[in-house]
Protein backbone atom coordinates (compact mmCIF):
# COMPACT_ATOMS: atom_id res chain seq x y z
CA UNK A 1 0.00 0.00 0.00
CA UNK A 2 1.35 3.49 -0.72
CA UNK A 3 1.23 6.31 1.31
CA UNK A 4 0.52 9.84 0.95
CA UNK A 5 3.22 12.48 1.09
CA UNK A 6 1.66 13.38 4.57
CA UNK A 7 1.56 10.16 5.78
CA UNK A 8 5.03 9.26 5.14
CA UNK A 9 6.11 13.08 7.00
CA UNK A 10 4.56 11.60 9.74
CA UNK A 11 5.92 7.41 9.47
CA UNK A 12 9.38 10.00 9.23
CA UNK A 13 8.09 11.68 12.16
CA UNK A 14 7.43 8.81 14.23
CA UNK A 15 10.31 6.98 13.66
CA UNK A 16 12.92 10.54 14.16
CA UNK A 17 11.05 10.98 17.49
CA UNK A 18 12.28 7.24 18.98
CA UNK A 19 15.41 7.78 17.50
CA UNK A 20 15.66 11.07 20.41
CA UNK A 21 13.66 8.89 22.59
CA UNK A 22 16.13 6.20 23.34
CA UNK A 23 18.34 7.67 25.30
CA UNK A 24 15.16 9.44 27.85
CA UNK A 25 13.75 6.83 30.29
CA UNK A 26 10.25 7.04 29.98
CA UNK A 27 9.78 8.55 26.67
CA UNK A 28 9.05 5.65 23.84
CA UNK A 29 5.58 4.72 25.37
CA UNK A 30 4.33 7.93 25.96
CA UNK A 31 5.52 8.34 22.26
CA UNK A 32 3.89 5.21 21.21
CA UNK A 33 0.96 6.12 22.92
CA UNK A 34 0.56 9.86 21.89
CA UNK A 35 0.83 8.51 17.84
CA UNK A 36 -1.88 5.58 18.24
CA UNK A 37 -4.27 7.89 19.44
CA UNK A 38 -3.39 10.53 16.96
CA UNK A 39 -4.05 7.64 14.45
CA UNK A 40 -7.49 7.61 14.77
CA UNK A 41 -8.08 10.94 13.29
CA UNK A 42 -9.22 10.71 10.17
CA UNK A 43 -7.38 10.54 7.19
CA UNK A 44 -9.77 12.72 5.87
CA UNK A 45 -9.32 15.74 8.41
CA UNK A 46 -5.66 17.44 6.87
CA UNK A 47 -5.56 20.39 9.04
CA UNK A 48 -6.10 18.62 11.95
CA UNK A 49 -3.01 16.21 10.73
CA UNK A 50 -1.00 18.94 9.67
CA UNK A 51 -1.38 21.23 12.87
CA UNK A 52 -0.31 17.64 14.95
CA UNK A 53 2.91 17.43 12.35
CA UNK A 54 3.98 20.89 12.77
CA UNK A 55 3.28 20.83 16.74
CA UNK A 56 5.23 16.95 16.79
CA UNK A 57 8.41 18.86 14.99
CA UNK A 58 8.36 21.17 17.62
CA UNK A 59 8.07 18.94 20.45
CA UNK A 60 10.93 16.70 18.75
CA UNK A 61 13.02 19.90 18.55
CA UNK A 62 12.52 20.00 22.53
CA UNK A 63 13.26 16.04 22.94
CA UNK A 64 16.41 16.28 21.10
CA UNK A 65 17.50 19.54 23.59
CA UNK A 66 19.93 17.10 26.37
CA UNK A 67 18.64 19.20 29.03
CA UNK A 68 14.78 18.08 28.33
CA UNK A 69 13.88 15.56 30.77
CA UNK A 70 9.88 15.54 30.48
CA UNK A 71 7.33 16.95 27.94
CA UNK A 72 4.02 18.26 28.32
CA UNK A 73 0.98 17.42 27.09
CA UNK A 74 -2.44 18.64 26.87
CA UNK A 75 -5.65 16.27 26.68
CA UNK A 76 -9.69 17.53 26.99
CA UNK A 77 -11.50 15.70 30.14
CA UNK A 78 -13.22 12.82 29.35
CA UNK A 79 -16.65 13.90 30.58
CA UNK A 80 -17.00 17.41 32.34
CA UNK A 81 -16.19 18.04 35.89
CA UNK A 82 -19.87 18.01 37.85
CA UNK A 83 -20.48 21.65 38.88
CA UNK A 84 -21.61 22.07 42.50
Amino acid sequence: MRHSKLQQQVLVLYRQFLRAAQNKPGFVPRIRDEFRENARIKKTDVMHIEYLYRRGQRQLEQLRDANTKQLGSFSKPERPAETL
